[in-house]
């Protein structure tokens, strides 16, 4: 008898398991759908679309865990090139902020095309050392900036302290920072590294998350560029092509900077 109970829970367990698999697998379906559809939007240029072999956006987003219902804060957005991807992709049901400085190109951007980016809530004064508050305490699910953390290491590592810090008050508990960053040859001199190559040591940076009090959650080698020697100007590579023209060329062939990709969660 006790034998029979058991089978018979053990069936209906795996009874009540495949509804909940398969309704996660939809979920997981539907972000990826979006995702896609987002990326392949008619409003970014052939410019933005041909970087996307080289920043895997979709693979990126989907390993940071972004949801179309989260509040999401953008940090330090540029020229918008991942905006492209998130207004769309968070307009129907979630919620995205822009940290930025004052940008008068950022915003006519933004304006010129409401039906992209309508639904941005608010652009947040982002000038760091003097304005780094991203928000009231405790109020996002995800905080993600790319390829930003070197400029702020190149004010001072105090600077990047303040601007980790205030990524963490923002988020709620389990929320996520999501950030890539040129990646530094190990356990190089960071100041030095960032300051003449943009770049920062991987374990440098992971170790000031923890110390902020992150928790580290995922290193994914989306990104990573084997080709890239790690030794040289970021700026030198593409899209960029910042040196001589007799680089050039060998420049494309390597494509752009080695990348880390680093999902950290605040407990």
């Amino acid at each position: 008898m006790f034998r029979h109970t058991c089978k018979l829970l053990i069936l209906l367990a795996g009874t009540l398991l495949i509804p909940v698999a398969s309704a996660a697998a939809t979920s997981a379906d539907s972000t990826t759908a979006a995702l896609q559809q987002a990326v392949g939007g008619h409003w970014r240029s052939a410019a933005n679309q041909a970087r996307d072999q080289y920043r895997h956006p979709i693979e990126t987003l989907q390993f940071f865990g972004i949801q179309p219902s989260m509040t999401v804060i953008e940090v330090a957005p540029g020229g918008g090139w991942y905006t492209e991807i998130l207004a769309p992709f968070l307009y129907a049901h979630g919620h995205l902020i822009e940290a930025a400085p004052s940008s008068v190109k950022f915003t006519a951007k933004l304006k010129a095309d409401p039906a992209v980016y309508g639904h941005i809530e608010k652009i947040v004064p982002f000038a760091p050392p003097m304005q780094v508050n991203l928000g009231p305490d405790n109020s996002a699910d995800m905080v993600l900036t790319f390829r930003n953390t070197h400029d702020w290491l190149n004010h001072s590592p105090d600077t990047l302290d303040a601007v980790l810090k205030a990524a963490f008050n923002v988020l709620k508990p389990g929320g996520v920072l999501g950030l890539t960053e040129h990646r530094a040859k190990p356990f190089s001199d960071a100041e030095d590294s960032s300051k003449t190559l943009h770049r920062i040591p991987e374990d440098y940076l992971i170790a000031v998350a923890l110390k902020t009090g992150f928790r580290l959650d995922g290193v994914s080698q989306i990104n990573a560029n084997p080709a890239d020697p790690e030794d040289i100007n970021v700026h030198r590579l593409p899209p960029d092509l910042a040196g001589p023209d007799t680089e050039h060329a060998k420049m494309k062939v390597i494509g752009e900077s080695d990348r880390m990709t680093l999902r950290f969660v605040k407990p």
